[in-house]
């Protein structure tokens, strides 16, 4: 059982943080984006802080595991997918209210609480020509 993350972790980069809805880059929006940047440019702390919410959550689902059983984990997996994967109305801001009671982030406040979950200053206009 971890409860913190390792110090030692394997650099990786994706674009999935810029990924346009056809899962490519969107170079447009973000610019031009090197790998090596994205898999070195980080400090060994800053790793470990943005692997802070999957560590602690692994730990709940091992702690559950080992106190109720396998079912225990399964069932709560099941559930966040279900519910992460549920269609919405498009035109309609997305408030996903109950992953975050699933995930135990129901009593917490973040930025995103207030603002949503972009700027809508800082977007961009989604035009369909």
């Amino acid at each position: 059982l971890r409860i913190v993350p390792g110090k030692h972790t394997v650099p990786s980069a994706t674009v999935r943080d810029t990924a346009n809805s056809f899962g490519v880059h969107d170079t447009f929006r973000h610019g031009p984006r090197s790998l090596v940047v994205d898999a070195n440019g980080r400090s060994a702390h800053q790793k470990r802080l943005d692997s802070w919410e999957e560590t602690q959550d692994n730990l709940r689902l091992n702690l559950a595991r080992n106190i109720f059983g396998m079912h225990a984990p399964m069932r709560q997996l099941m559930e966040r997918k279900i519910v992460a994967s549920s269609s919405h109305m498009p035109n309609i801001s997305r408030s996903n209210i109950h992953l975050d009671i699933l995930m135990g982030r129901d009593e917490i406040l973040d930025v995103s609480d207030f603002f949503g979950s972009e700027c809508p200053v800082l977007s961009v206009p989604k035009y369909r020509c």
